[in-house]
């Protein structure tokens, strides 16, 4: 029967140190007196130890896949240091603002203090690291190279969280256009347009076409806005459990996207570099080409490269070139394919992978920031045909009583 580690918490403490200084701080420990008992140990008399109380919003910290990368590069570092394994997730542990984190990282440190080794207690957690990291740090530890291995993941992950972080810039954009548009219509249509109507029922003449049109929409919006609301809330919740139940949905939106304006162009460079760092990372780790190709289809975040990975796979396992495969696909860039046929030539397929992905990761940066100020203008535009339409429609009734008088 598997003994259950006692639970840790941080405390907050204060003492004096062996000078007589009056020195303070945090600490993790299961209970106050076992606290006191390793202040102790470290010099310091403690005459302060309680127990740091949790807030409700960090208490309710979800953990990121940014934590995880900066975990795998805290450990890099102390690995480097040459710090302890144990003693690295002590250090590590007690700089973590993020409770839950912290709780991943002592559960991680109990379990290899038990008699694991680092790689299978990480598989005990699949939902924060995946096959890849996993993967990459047994290799590490068979190899005897644990802290280059460690240095590979964080690198990988640190790059791979960045292109994530720019195509949900890229993505957010023509979102806040459609969200302010929608905004700033419907309290233009429910507040100031029912205004001019009530101005216009004491004219006696028929109000432009133009007109109607906007106080016919701004009634139906007054009528009818809660229905409307809810149908619009509910099309985006059965979208998103579409999205997260049904694999064709995800595949036809993950199709979709790279034939979208713009936007596909960047989701499309994305994908390969994703592909390109994936397979570089593994590869230079020592992992069999077929082997690391399983890592790169999951990997790639899009279901047409998923599928190319797949087919790469087995042409490759069948003796094909990787560049060749590459080709037949139809997915990848010819840049990419040329780069690949060079390192296979010679044999530094590790690098040139790496070089392509330093390539797609600054095309990317570019697309997105190139995005970002195509966006601000186009919102000025949207933003002004909306509010000016809207006026116009509320004043040609008036310019059209100014020219009859």
């Amino acid at each position: 029967m598997a003994v259950k580690a006692a639970k840790t918490s941080t405390f907050a403490w204060e003492g004096t140190n062996k000078q007589g200084a009056k020195v303070k701080g945090e600490i993790g420990g299961q209970n106050p007196a076992l606290v006191k008992a390793q202040l102790r140990k470290q010099g310091i008399n403690p005459t302060k130890v309680r127990k740091k109380s949790v807030s409700l919003f960090s208490a309710g910290k979800k953990i990121k896949p940014i934590d995880i990368a900066l975990f795998a590069r805290q450990m890099a570092t102390m690995m480097k240091a040459g710090v302890p394994l144990l003693q690295s997730f002590d250090i590590i542990a007690e700089g973590l603002d993020n409770p839950n984190m912290r709780k991943l990282v002592e559960d991680i440190k109990q379990h290899v203090a038990a008699g694991n080794s680092f790689a299978s207690s990480l598989r005990t957690r699949p939902v924060y690291f995946d096959d890849l990291f996993c993967n990459l740090v047994d290799a590490g530890e068979q190899a005897g190279a644990l802290e280059d291995l460690l240095d590979r993941v964080a690198t990988y992950k640190e790059k791979t969280e960045a292109l994530k972080a720019k195509i949900k810039k890229a993505m957010n954009y023509p979102i806040a256009v459609v969200v302010v548009a929608v905004i700033v219509s419907a309290i233009l249509l429910i507040k100031v347009v029912p205004q001019f109507e009530s101005v216009f029922a004491n004219f006696g003449a028929e109000l432009p076409g133009f007109t109607q049109f906007v106080i016919g929409i701004s009634q139906g919006l007054q009528k009818w806005w809660l229905i409307i609301l809810i149908v619009f809330f509910g099309v985006f919740f059965v979208l998103g459990e579409a999205k997260k139940r049904s694999e064709g949905f995800r595949n036809w939106i993950d199709r979709v996207a790279l034939k979208a304006p713009v936007v596909g162009d960047i989701i499309y460079k994305s994908s390969v570099a994703r592909y390109a760092r994936t397979l570089a990372t593994t590869f230079a780790a020592g992992v069999p080409l077929v082997e690391a190709l399983d890592s790169v289809a999951g990997a790639t975040g899009n279901i047409v490269f998923k599928t190319a990975v797949q087919k790469i796979k087995g042409d490759v396992s069948s003796g094909m070139q990787l560049n060749f495969s590459m080709r037949t696909t139809g997915a990848f860039p010819s840049m990419a394919i040329q780069m690949t046929a060079i390192g296979e030539e010679s044999g530094a397929l590790d690098m040139m992978l790496d070089k392509v992905a330093s390539y797609y990761e600054a095309e990317v940066d570019n697309a997105v920031d190139g995005l970002t100020s195509l966006m601000e203008p186009l919102i000025m535009s949207v933003l002004g045909v909306l509010v000016g339409g809207l006026i116009i429609a509320m004043y040609l009734p008036i310019f059209q009583l100014g020219a009859v008088v």
